[in-house]
């Protein structure tokens, strides 16, 4: 997917989601001591450090200020050596395609085996109930691919890979240091909880139901604290709220699922400043009090 076709999937998805508050996308900043992230319009790129050690979680789209706004955490582009890709949506890849800035250029990129087959034009992402095929990406970063259940090290810093395929066959999501669960478009957080991602843009929504729940039961059943951390709606520590709405499916286009706190058009980025990126920290999402 060419610049071009970003700017364009960003007008057309204004266009087509505005009004309809389902994106509620992190601003530029901290979680905390080891999490960072940048907001691209209404996705986000996360970063993770330890003792020295960056590492670069989703590549967002293929965006223009994507250097300019890791300035405000301090990050230069160069350093960042591992980036581990959750699946290979155009929104998730965009700053490692061909005609990008090539601020990774020399980075090894992390991607499941299954989900590279998009990669290699074995399989196109399809959308809207298989009516739409999307661009397929191009990128020349070197690859490592990886298989579910897997566990590495990239120095101090430990990965779990999780298959949870559904939004895309080979969606993977990752588990670091047994306390941090970067989970892409697995799940998709509104006012009253989680549910799974937005049904127009699942290869398979019923097998991303299925998915969710395995996932669920592989978190509760280690007992410790995990925040989880999405690729479009925020983050929460609460597995009940995370996992509330497991077997519902976010139907965007259906008023149940909006979010009144979520912007009108979240492609207009306006409240992302460098000064809330260094001094604010980013609050998880919780259910309301009356809930």
């Amino acid at each position: 997917m060419a610049r071009k076709d970003s700017e364009h999937q960003k007008k057309s998805m204004s266009m087509l989601f505005r009004g309809k508050a389902i994106f509620k996308p992190l601003n530029t900043g901290h979680i905390d001591e080891h999490v960072s992230c940048v907001r691209e319009w209404v996705a986000n790129i996360f970063f993770y450090t330890k003792n020295g050690t960056t590492i670069m979680i989703d590549a967002g789209y293929n965006y223009a200020r994507l250097q300019e706004k890791m300035g405000w955490l301090d990050l230069d582009p160069a350093s960042i050596r591992h980036i581990l890709i959750t699946h290979q949506d155009t929104d998730h890849v965009g700053a490692l395609e061909r005609d990008s800035e090539l601020l990774f250029k020399d980075a090894t990129v992390y991607i499941g085996e299954i989900e590279n087959r998009y990669l290699t034009g074995e399989v196109r992402r399809k959308v809207f109930h298989g009516a739409y095929k999307l661009p397929m990406v191009k990128t020349d970063n070197r690859r490592t691919l990886l298989r579910d259940g897997e566990v590495f090290q990239i120095g101090d810093i430990k990965i779990e890979c999780i298959l949870v395929p559904g939004h895309t066959w080979g969606h993977l999501v990752y588990l670091i240091d047994d306390a941090y669960l970067f989970t892409g478009d697995t799940i998709w957080f509104g006012a009253d909880g989680g549910y799974s991602f937005i049904s127009t843009l699942a290869e398979d929504n019923k097998l991303a139901v299925q998915s969710l729940e395995k996932l669920e039961k592989n978190l509760r059943a280690r007992h410790q604290p995990i925040k989880i951390i999405t690729g479009h709606t925020g983050w929460t520590d609460d597995l009940d709220f995370a996992f509330r709405h497991r077997t519902e499916i976010c139907k965007p286009f259906t008023k149940k699922y909006t979010d009144p706190s979520a912007p009108y058009d979240g492609y207009i980025e306006d409240d992302d400043t460098e000064n809330g990126a260094r001094n604010i920290l980013l609050r998880k999402r919780f259910l309301p009090v009356n809930s």
